[in-house]
């Protein structure tokens, strides 16, 4: 009973402190939740809840409404910001926390506004981490890295809603409902970060593009036992007329490091691949037949 008793008191802090910091949003045809994350009246959003809309409004719980603008949108990482025309009408921001924190069988609260009932809480676990998202934006394809996978219940309108850790500090946007029993959230980490500073800034997030597809694989034994890692990403295609091709690069190539850091999957080389990467030459160190190669490629713009 005091264990039952703990964690209803976890719950319920959690949501007093959230629920009212959650708007239920509306944006021409599309609906879902946002929440408040700076005092300058900026919300955070799913791309896909706001879709190509300019405007929309926040009801929040105690009845306040406001009038939103979208900043900006970035549909690679599933992530909108908007911005209220009346900063004084919303309430006070949510605390961010950081989901590379995160443990599997952790504690988590997601809030948000599914079926149109304002203010719903769900509670439930970390299930997994490091999950993989599939986005697109046009021709340009990408996964939201290190996605955090939950147990607790989401429904249609809980996307762009707060997932928090059990001290109320939001750890991730709900993006998907990707079956009975399983929710998907984009991490609040250093990159979530990155993005939404860009739209703020920009109102879109540049990106680099170097043209590889690959997954993680194996780093021979003698090869992991000089350098230290066990694992790089093993290139299944290089894009024809890529940057990553004019550098030399091969399908079946191994790469080790990119930017002289250790790369394992494709997320290390995404974390590389903002605005001030394009035109920047990027060494990279694959293992090839057995030798370490070292080429140079200088990333475009991904258009």
């Amino acid at each position: 009973m005091d264990e039952l008793d703990s964690y209803s008191r976890t719950v319920s802090a959690v949501a007093a402190e959230l629920t009212g910091r959650v708007a239920a949003i509306r944006t021409g045809r599309g609906s879902g939740s946002a929440v408040v994350v700076d005092a300058a009246g900026v919300l955070v959003t799913n791309a896909h809840v706001v879709g190509d809309a300019s405007r929309g409004r926040a009801d929040f719980v105690d009845g306040t409404q406001a009038d939103v603008t979208v900043v900006g949108t970035d549909p690679l990482s599933d992530l909108a910001v908007l911005r209220a025309a009346r900063p004084g009408d919303l309430p006070p921001p949510v605390r961010l926390g950081n989901a590379d924190d995160l443990v599997v069988g952790q504690l988590v609260v997601a809030v948000g506004n599914p079926l149109g009932l304002a203010g719903s809480v769900t509670a439930g676990v970390v299930s997994a981490l490091g999950r993989a998202l599939p986005t697109r934006s046009g021709s340009a394809g990408r996964v939201v890295e290190d996605v955090i996978q939950t147990d607790a219940a989401l429904n249609p309108g809980n996307s762009g809603g707060a997932l928090a850790d059990s001290h109320a500090r939001v750890v991730g946007i709900n993006t998907a409902v990707a079956g009975v029993g399983l929710g998907l959230a984009v991490p609040v980490n250093a990159t979530s970060r990155r993005i939404v500073a860009a739209l703020l800034a920009d109102g879109r997030v540049r990106r680099a593009y170097l043209g590889v597809v690959g997954s993680p694989a194996p780093v021979p034994a003698k090869v992991a036992e000089r350098y230290g890692r066990s694992r790089g990403l093993r290139l299944a295609e290089v894009i024809g007329g890529s940057p990553a091709a004019r550098a030399g690069l091969r399908a079946g190539d191994l790469v080790l490091d990119v930017g002289r850091r250790p790369v394992q999957d494709a997320q290390g080389v995404q974390r590389q691949l903002f605005g001030d990467a394009i035109g920047v030459p990027l060494p990279v160190t694959v293992l090839r037949n057995g030798a370490m190669v070292d080429v140079v490629a200088v990333p475009t713009e991904l258009g």
